[in-house]
């Protein structure tokens, strides 16, 4: 599966005519002066939240390594029922 097809799995069901009218909602909403800008926001947000993302992987994958293998514990065996003494005689 392409990183391209999960990523906009979401807008599966949205087809061109669709597409349309939600770009001119937008258009009516913000403007022509306003898109850019907006435009321009939301790919440093998106920029920004993959340098994130790829941080924190690159921490994990290096607290993973950093991390020496410890063996496995020997099984456990089960308890046996302590044993009974018997009380002494008077």
């Amino acid at each position: 599966m392409s990183t391209c097809h999960s990523t906009l799995a979401f807008i599966e069901g949205i087809g061109g005519p669709e597409l349309l009218m939600i770009m001119f909602v937008v258009l009516l909403l913000f403007g022509g002066q306003k898109l850019p800008e907006l435009a321009k926001g939301l790919g440093k947000s998106l920029r920004e939240f993959k340098k994130a993302a790829s941080g924190v992987e690159e921490e994990f994958k290096r607290a993973i390594e950093e991390t020496p293998e410890t063996p496995a514990p020997p099984p456990a065996r089960p308890k046996s029922a302590p044993e009974r003494q018997e009380p002494p005689h008077t």
